[in-house]
């Protein structure tokens, strides 16, 4: 079955929907995924390498502790998407959790010293202009905002 659902206009922006199983098998189409949207939006190889990283890092969290061991879920990523910026828009009917709230990591400390997580938002938070986390009608709204940089 293809997960991936064609691009629809939406006032501006083009838009993409990847809905995947709450299984990391599935992150190859994860990837692929990104690539397209990256290719379709304009974005070179070295800007989308980072969007590839920074997706992986969310989806993979909520695939991994959103739903109870043992328990099957899913994970939506919508891309939208036009000429000067990206949004990936992840939720899930997970248990709630915003890893927004969760505070900066500090990377000063040697790593024996610092507590266990907080480095994958880190690196979003790096990678990302923006985001931000909503609770909203059941399901965990994760948004990661990217301004496109163009030539010239």
């Amino acid at each position: 079955m293809d997960n991936v659902h064609s691009i629809v206009p939406q006032e501006e922006y083009q838009k993409r929907i990847l809905t995947l199983d709450n299984d990391i098998q599935q992150i190859p189409q994860l990837a692929s995924f990104v690539d397209a949207v990256a290719e379709e939006a304009g974005i070179d190889f070295s800007e989308a390498m980072p969007l590839n990283l920074a997706l992986e890092e969310a989806v993979v969290n909520v695939m991994q502790y959103a739903y109870p061991a043992g328990t099957y879920g899913t994970v939506t990523i919508e891309a939208l998407f036009n000429k000067e910026q990206l949004r990936f828009i992840i939720s899930d009917a997970g248990t709630p959790f915003d890893p927004t709230a969760k505070e900066d990591v500090d990377i000063s400390l040697e790593v024996v010293d610092r507590e266990i997580g907080g480095l994958g938002i880190h690196l979003i938070r790096q990678i990302m202009d923006d985001i931000s986390y909503e609770y909203k009608d059941g399901k965990n709204v994760l948004t990661l905002h990217k301004n496109i940089k163009r030539e010239g």
